[in-house]
This record gives C-alpha cells, structure tokens and sequence, in this order.
C-alpha cells in the first residue's frame, strides 16, 4: 500500500481515498471507507478509457450484471457511477494474497486445499453465469485467497475493456493465454463453458504450478490450448477425473460448475482451509488495511518457521477488480481477416428463466408503484409464504393484487399474449387471475390475482403482471446476498443423484410448484420445500441431523393418509418467520397395483436420510 498524494485525498462518490492498493492498465485501485465505516476496494478507470463512448457503455451494462453477482465466494460490487467524469466502481475489500502470488511463493497447494479451492471457484462460476455473465479471464491473479475460502475477483469487467478499439482490432483476442479456453484464444463467441475450460487450467496451476498448457512461448502455449491435450499425469487420480472433462474442447461437452460441485461432494467444514503460511499473510494484509486507517493493529501472528518468501498481499500488486486486468492481444497472422463474431453474453438475454428467477425477491417488484385505479402499492408478506409471492395492498389495505413469480399450476382461462408471452386469464365472480408462461421453461409462470374488489377487475391484474414483467426485465429486485439464505437456491440441485437413488430407488428430479419446491418419484414420492413460515407447533420427535435441531411430524390417518415429514429452520429473517426446509413422504391415495406396503417408520427413516444428504450441502447460516 501506498499513501495517497494530495490530489488523490478527495471523495470518490460517497467513499473516502485512504490508501493506493494497485495502478495497472485499466486505472487506479484504491483501498476507501464507506460512509458506515466498512473498507471497499475502489476503482477509477483510466482517463483513456473514460473518454471511448464505446466503453463507457459496456461499463455501465457490465457493472449492473456484476451487482447482480452475490455469491460467498465472489467480491461483491457494491456501489459505482459510470456517468462520473472518471467511471469508478467499489467493490468488498478483500484483505489476501492471490493464488498466483501464493504459489509463486510457497508452490503447489496440497490437495486438501485443492479441495477447498475448487468447490469455492466452481460455487463463484455458477452464480457468475446465473446473471447471464461471463468472467472471460479467470487466472491465478484474479483468485484471491481468505480465511474461509477463494474469492473470484473481476467478473464482467473485462467485457468492458474487450472492444476498445485502440487496442483491438482484426483477429484479436483478450485474456490470459495459459487460462483461457480453445474458442476465446481463436477469438470465437464464447459461452459459460469457457470458463470451466479455465477453471480446470487454474485448477491444474495451483496443484502443479504452472498452465497445464504451458509452451516456451505465447504462440506454443496458444498452440497447445487449441490443439493439445495437457499431460495430466502428475495429478492425483481424484483430480485428474475433475478436470480432464473441462479441457474437451467442444464447449458443449464440458461439465456445468454445478455438475462439478456434485463431483466434488461436501467438503469437511473448517477454518484453515490453506496451508499456514498463507493465513499469515492473510493477517497480515489485515493489518496493513488498520494501518493505513490509523486502527490499532491486532497481535502479529508468529510466522511460521519453514515459510518460503514474503507473499504480496494482492492488493498491493493492484490485482483486485480493475487495476489486476491484465490483457493479451493475439494478432491473427491475417490482417483482413473478419472481426470475431460478438459473443453470446454481449447480446440481449431473456432474464425470465428458472435460474435467474431464482434470486428475484417478489416483493420488490410493484412496491410503490401505481397501478390502475389501486394507485400506489405496499408490499405485505404473508406470515407463511413461498420465496416466490408477494402481496401488495393499496391504501385502504383491502385491494390489490397478488403476485406468483414462479409457479408451475396457473389457472386454466382464456389465451391471450402479454408483453410478448403466451398468457391466459381467467375471471371467476369477482376475482381474476392473469398467468403468462416464461417463454423459455415449459410449464412456469407468473401469475398475478386480485385480492379484494376494483371496477376493472381484470385490467387491474392484468397492468400489474404486464409492470411485473417490464421490471423483472430491466431492474429486477434481488434477495440481499446473504451466505446462509437459500432464498436463491433450487433443492432439486442440492442432493446429488446417486445420494438420491440409493435412498429412494431411481428418481429424476422435478420441481413440482415452483423453483423452490422438488419432488422424487422413486419407490414412494419424496417432496422438498424451501418455504418461510412458523416452526412446527408440535412433532412426535425431535432429533439432531448433522448439527441441525429437525422436527419429526407423523400423520397418519390409517389407510388413506399416511406422512411423515422432516422441518428445521434454515435460518431466521429478523421480525419475519424463520427460513424452513420440509422433507416429506406419503402415502399415495391411490396406490399403484403391485406397490410395496407402505411403512411409517420406513417412509420416517428415508427422509431422515434426505436430511442427512441435504443439510451438509445446503448455505451454511
């Protein structure tokens, strides 16, 4: 860290300069405080680039993806101007050294931490992609290392600086040459799966310490990405399997980071997941973060006794966000060769898809806003609803309209077409419900009805679905990032499949009322629910699961209806209810012919199991 010069003391928008972190191509990095005292990493472009209208506006796009990204293993954009004189975005500060200066000093990780690294890394990429982006350079520097895992720093913003015309042109390409994927080194549109491509050569650098496509030169390594396969031998077998699909070089055939994830399996909770020298420089880029803010410095950790060289923090080399965008031009060896064709993540994307619905908080979307002849709406949760409602009252707090953003049971009625979805509304006595279906998913819908009475009953629902959709397209309203929440994850991908075979016999997932609900039909129907709502009033047993309280509760109603259901709290939510998961199994109405009795205390036992599968697995409160 360096002090700042006079000129570099003013306020960058609400943030206060107190410390020069890094200075690369792209600008300046600056170590700031917010207004509530909490340290951000701050980043002002470089004047050059202010002044290219092309760049500011892929800026501003980028950015507004980027804040979009709230995953624990990721550095949170918090705040930016693209409209001020000099573009500056602040982001969470994170105090550590980067993977490439890690190994640069110490050497290959060992494989616990491999572990660690790659179920961090592989959780960052899949909520990247889930806001529709792509990271584009995913390297060493660009990996951050803290006390309880990696953080993956400069998402979105390399899209920004990839058209600059001074410095692109015919043939070129952008990125890390030993990390990047075969389609991005010929300068071909890419997709998520580039990013797994560079996710396995990462994965590789930290176990070995250097690209498994390594050449004596920028042309041999490039050469080697898109026509070799890399010597892997030297990894252990559990590794070698994780990361050989990722190098295939047809995009389409590599594995999803969730897909990874379910390879990897749970990693062992635990507070040192790196070696020791590397949580001694954590500490101590702790420090020199006091230091620069004139706070007391906490007790200096004992060094340990076989560490090798001092690791940068990598602040200080300027690799956090802006500052660590380190480009590579590759110029084809045919000047009039055609431009690249633009990739898939610059055009427009439909956000109505399951996955980027997921993070929408309902509630967000009308609040305060007019509709018809209700006027102004307030949003009212119910005591116990899905993550997917909301309702929303007018003044009187007697009419308005409900609103269901991801639900697979619309209500039959007439077809329509509502901002260029297929619809149907049905009018039943006094109320109305309007559904349109996500044009993407077969099966899901909005839905929007109205509660109380208003003249236009049906025109009243349908302006409020026609506003819900409008915003959920240009401004959506996000669950606050909160680690332990599974507001924004789907239970059909927590449990993987064969965990879930071996305990209910074969079963596809299916979510079957929403993105928040899933069902198994295996021997018996099994169905899984993230909901808010009270915790049970009363079960027939209470037992601990993995380090979770859950409650028992038996049904049974002799041979019509028999169920056994598993519910703990996943976490609480202030003066709201608690977050809850259920697990269920039941005994069908109508059994099939040849169906095995069905047992209370077996149907009691597997979805104990369940639980069991489910909790490690699930965001830790």
């Amino acid at each position: 860290m360096k002090p700042l010069n006079p000129d570099e003391a003013h306020l960058v928008g609400r943030y206060q300069p107190v410390a020069l972190l890094g200075e690369g191509g792209m600008g300046r990095v600056y170590l700031g405080v917010a207004p509530n005292g909490r340290l951000v990493a701050i980043k002002q472009v470089h004047p050059s680039f202010a002044h290219d209208d092309g760049f500011r506006s892929r800026f501003i796009r980028e950015v507004k993806t980027s804040r979009m990204v709230s995953g624990a293993y990721t550095a949170a954009v918090m705040d930016a101007d693209p409209d001020a004189q000099i573009p500056w975005l602040a982001s969470v500060y994170v105090p550590g050294p980067s993977l490439k200066e890690t190994v640069d000093a110490i050497g290959p990780l060992p494989t616990e931490s491999i572990h660690y690294l790659a179920t961090g890394l592989a959780t960052a990429l899949e909520e990247i992609h889930r806001v529709g982006l792509i990271h584009r350079d995913l390297k060493p520097s660009n990996v951050l290392l803290t006390d309880d895992g990696p953080r993956v720093i400069d998402f979105g913003i390399a899209r920004a600086a990839e058209d600059i015309t001074d410095i692109t042109h015919t043939g070129s390409v952008i990125g890390s040459p030993g990390f990047m994927s075969p389609e991005q080194a010929e300068g071909k549109a890419l997709t998520p799966a580039s990013d797994v491509f560079s996710l396995g050569a990462l994965l590789v650098m930290a176990a070995t310490g250097s690209s498994p496509f390594a050449g004596d030169s920028t042309p041999q390594t490039l050469y080697n990405v898109v026509h070799n396969q890399p010597n892997l031998t030297t990894l252990t077998p559990h590794l070698q399997q994780l990361v050989r699909p990722c190098f295939t070089k047809n995009p389409a055939y590599r594995p999803t980071p969730r897909q990874i994830l379910d390879h990897l399996g749970t990693a062992t909770p635990t507070t040192a997941p790196w070696p020791p020298s590397v949580h001694w420089e954590i500490q101590r880029c702790k420090d020199d973060a006091e230091t620069a803010l004139g706070s007391p410095r906490a007790p200096a950790p004992v060094e340990p006794k076989n560490r090798k060289k001092t690791v940068l923090c990598a602040t200080l080399s300027g690799v956090v966000v802006i500052a660590g965008i380190t480009t590579f031009i590759a110029r084809s060896r045919q000047p009039d060769a055609p431009k690249p064709s633009i990739p898939a993540s610059a055009a427009s994307v439909e956000p109505l898809t399951t996955t980027n619905m997921l993070s929408v908080d309902p509630c967000g979307v009308l609040d305060g806003k007019p509709i018809g002849e209700l006027g102004l709406l307030s949003s009212v949760r119910r005591s116990q609803h899905q993550f997917s409602d909301c309702n929303f009252v007018d003044s009187s707090f007697k009419n308005g309209v409900a609103i269901d953003i991801s639900t697979l049971s619309p209500n039959p009625g007439d077809p329509v077409e509502i901002e260029g979805l297929q619809a149907k509304i049905q009018k039943t006595g006094i109320s109305c419900t309007v559904s349109a279906r996500y044009p993407t998913t077969d099966g899901m819908y909005l839905e929007a009805s109205l509660i109380g009475d208003t003249k236009d009953r049906c025109g009243t629902v349908r302006d409020a679905l026609v506003e819900t959709i409008r915003t959920v397209r240009t401004n959506p309203p996000r669950y606050p990032s909160d680690p332990g929440s599974i507001a924004t994850t789907n239970p059909c991908t927590v449990v993987p499949i064969n965990s879930i075979n071996q305990i209910i016999g074969h079963s596809e997932p299916r979510s079957n009322r929403d993105e928040h609900s899933c069902s198994y039909a295996g021997e018996r129907e099994l169905d899984v629910e993230f909901r808010i709502g009270p915790p049970a009033t009363s079960s027939n047993e209470e037992t601990t699961i993995s380090g979770r309280k859950v409650a028992i509760i038996r049904t049974d109603s002799g041979a019509h209806y028999q169920n056994c259901e598993a519910r703990w709290e996943q976490q609480s939510r202030g003066d709201d209810y608690p977050e809850q998961v259920s697990i269920s199994m039941s005994n069908p109405i109508a059994p099939h012919a040849g169906m095995a009795p069905f047992s209370l205390d077996t149907a009691c036992q597997k979805v104990k199991d369940f639980a069991a599968a489910m909790i490690p697995r699930l965001p830790k409160p």
